[in-house]
């Protein structure tokens, strides 16, 4: 051995060094006649190979006649290679009368890495397979795992529902892009439930065909190479007729959360399974990573995962029309312990969802080898940004957590000041939040009860971020971020202090478009201004003797006041630092996470606070209550810095991070959550006075709950308290 040649150890290489090599060498590899395909993956060692049984094995030097997918497999001890699809195998005597045609055995990186390839004969199957057939289900409910049916060009197209995913707002079907491709937005989607045709929800605009591989796995070499996506969103017409569970599967767990850091050749092998729309099972495993499926243009289609057969001359049951259905991982056979007494997993967690096949086979073979095409189910939640819904039921929402909304809009309703005010929120509490003893045991309301009455502190949440577009901006304002131009070097919280005149939507419109002309509307905070836009409807409700109108707007209202109070929501550090993916889920450990295991602790700590907490000055006018709550944010940021909650989510990871926030974090959090529920006492009691209720409703009246379904009728009207964007209001609507 020449002791001055560097020989890196090939078992060390990894999916960025497979991907920089096969990016290097694409042209010349591209270039020989025979080759039809590339992707990354392990090598396949011959089942007649003295290798496949024993890693120690001494070759024999024998040539051993082309390689194919029936007749190969990988083993724990295959190298790192580039697997190279080829439709012809040349043998020793033709290499060496045409060297020019051979497939280059290693490939050497300038730095000294040395990247196997391994050829592979196969030919692509000539007919196509018949499409899979039209299922008959006994399921009541529409879910994932059904067919769905696109009528289009007097033809129906076919695919199958691959999850229910949202997106802060509406909840979505997750369907194959070329279901819906061509297709106007608003056309109507139908399943078949029962055998009865049913409409499910309407085609969107939000659909993505490809992406340039580097947006989705930045710092991945692929030059020319567009990750294929194919997905589409369908907006769902009802939540409630709507099951999240995969059918024949059961519930969805975690999605398998892949990146650049995280994708590595662990994933060769990993066994996976499907239950096709009909009710059968399929299994496969990963075989391969960025499969080269077509090029056009000098442009490069890449298949992130290419599933196949499990053992070598089987092959993966599936047909034309099966694109949607999701590949979970299959943990019972990866532990390879199915006797060993462990409980089989109760939810099970996507990988991967299909949305093409190919069909292999070795030339002269009347049988072709299946492979499913399909993209990592991380990829298309980034690239759609949409979160998968594991469960209707144990769904939390994502802003601040029911926990948090509920036990501040439920402490609110005991802190009033007037004897008819107390009566008024004595009488309807159950109908604004929810009762301690409810919280500790976890009976919250969830996405799927919308056609039930839903307590108003989370119909922001639950309802109209569903129903109402122009809610999303306001449940938030970045009141740390800083801004340019004319407002350079302040903040909106530094304005509102310091330059009255500012306190205006317009010019906080303005000092948005200052950092960024082209934000959108969903992403110019608009919190404050809401609240004024609820305390006039409060006052003119008072005023007007509609006590059904000021209890449902003074309960929504409960919403973003327990918004205001939570540092993540007033803060351009509300899903962590912009340019750090795994700040992401700080915002749901800290309101969600953390305050549902210390439930117990968060009702009798916050219940306590405002019980020994003095009444607070009253105010009149709509700016007024915009102000008071302008300050509940001053003292929320003052007392626990978003930045300190990211630390302390950073420092701590794996299961015990919710209970270290808590440890960390806790006792200020009541301190925020108790000040929230006494301003948003404040603000009701505000209201109550300006529109003279201690005059005009006599006692009774007051102790009389309002009926919860003329609390419904009224949230689910467009024009009560009805959402608006920033730009829309002005101070004389708010006056």
């Amino acid at each position: 051995m020449d002791r001055f040649i560097r020989r890196a150890d090939p078992r060390t290489l990894s999916v960025r060094d497979l991907l920089e090599a096969r990016d290097q060498y694409h042209v010349h590899i591209a270039n020989l006649p025979t080759v039809i395909g590339t992707a990354i993956g392990r090598y396949r060692i011959r089942l007649t190979d003295p290798n496949y049984a024993d890693e120690h094995a001494e070759q024999t030097g024998k040539e051993l006649g082309a390689r194919t997918l029936a007749n190969s497999d990988f083993r724990p001890w295959s190298w790192p290679c580039v697997l190279v699809f080829v439709s012809e195998w040349l043998d020793r005597t033709t290499l060496s009368r045409h060297p020019e045609l051979a497939v280059p055995p290693v490939l050497y990186l300038p730095d000294g890495r040395q990247v196997r390839t391994c050829p592979v004969l196969v030919q692509r199957r000539v007919s196509n397979l018949p499409p899979a057939d039209t299922a008959l289900y006994a399921a009541d409910r529409f879910g994932p795992n059904f067919q769905v049916h696109v009528a289009d060009q007097g033809a129906t197209r076919m695919g199958v529902a691959s999850a229910i995913v949202e997106d802060g707002a509406c909840a979505f079907a997750l369907v194959s892009r070329h279901l819906t491709s061509g297709t106007e937005p608003g056309a109507p989607v139908f399943a078949l439930p029962r055998g009865k045709k049913v409409g499910i929800g309407h085609i969107t605009a939000h659909g993505v065909d490809a992406l340039p591989l580097a947006d989705i796995y930045p710092g991945f070499a692929g030059r020319d190479a567009r990750l294929t996506l194919d997905a589409a969103l369908v907006k769902l017409d009802d939540i409630g007729a709507t099951n999240s569970q995969y059918l024949g599967v059961g519930g969805f767990g975690p999605v398998i959360d892949l990146s650049s850091d995280k994708m590595s050749l662990n994933l060769i092998g990993c066994p996976l399974f499907t239950v096709l729309p009909g009710g059968m099972r399929t299994e496969g495993c990963v075989h391969g990573l960025f499969y080269r499926h077509a090029s056009m243009g000098g442009i490069d289609s890449l298949a992130e995962f290419l599933i196949g057969p499990r053992r070598a001359g089987d092959t993966v049951q599936t047909r034309p029309g099966d694109s949607g259905v999701t590949w979970f991982w299959d943990e019972m056979a990866d532990r390879g312990v199915k006797d060993a007494g462990l409980p089989p997993p109760t939810a099970f967690r996507p990988l991967a969802v299909q949305w093409g096949g190919h069909g292999f086979g070795a030339l002269n073979s009347s049988r072709a080898t299946e492979f499913a095409l399909a993209t990592g189910f991380s990829s298309l939640c980034k690239a759609l940004n949409v979160e998968l819904v594991e469960d209707w039921r144990s769904g939390q929402s994502r802003y601040w957590g029911k926990v948090g909304h509920y036990n501040i809009g439920f402490a609110a309703c005991f802190a009033l000041q007037t004897s008819k005010a107390k009566a008024v929120f004595k009488a309807n509490a159950g109908a604004i939040g929810v009762s301690d003893e409810d919280i500790v045991a976890g009976n919250l309301p969830g996405a799927t009860q919308t056609s039930q009455f839903i307590a108003l502190a989370d119909v922001p949440d639950l309802v109209w971020r569903r129903s109402r577009g122009k809610d999303k901006a306001n449940h938030f304002a970045d009141m740390d971020e800083t801004g340019s131009g004319p407002f350079a070097g302040k903040t909106l919280m530094q304005l509102w202090l310091q330059a009255p005149a500012t306190r205006d939507p317009q010019v906080w419109d303005q000092f948005y478009s200052s950092i960024d002309p082209d934000r959108k509307p969903q992403y110019r905070g608009a919190l404050p201004f809401r609240v004024a836009e609820l305390y006039k409807v409060m006052v003119q409700a008072v005023a007007a003797r509609q006590l059904d109108a000021y209890v449902c707007a003074a309960g929504v209202l409960a919403h973003y006041i327990g918004d205001a109070c939570q540092p993540l929501h007033i803060s351009h550090l509300h899903h962590g630092e912009s340019d750090d993916p795994d700040d992401d889920k700080v915002h749901a450990v800290y309101e969600d996470d953390m305050l549902n295991q210390a439930a117990e602790e968060v009702v009798a700590g916050v219940k306590q606070r405002v019980a020994d907490a003095p009444h607070r000055p009253l105010f009149k006018g709509p700016m007024a209550a915009a102000d008071a709550i302008v300050q509940l944010m001053r003292r929320t940021i003052t007392e626990l810095p978003p930045a300190e909650i990211l630390e302390v989510f950073e420092r701590v990871h794996g299961r015990g991070q919710a209970a270290a926030m808590w440890s960390a974090l806790g006792e200020r959090t009541l301190n925020r959550m108790a000040d929230g529920a006494l301003t948003l006492a404040t603000v009701w009691q505000s209201a109550w006075k300006e529109g003279k209720g201690e005059q005009g409703f006599t006692l009774a009246a007051c102790r009389q709950p309002v009926p919860p379904a003329r609390l419904k009728k009224l949230y689910d009207t467009k024009g009560f308290a009805e959402s608006r964007w920033l730009r829309e209001m002005t101070l004389a609507s708010l006056a």
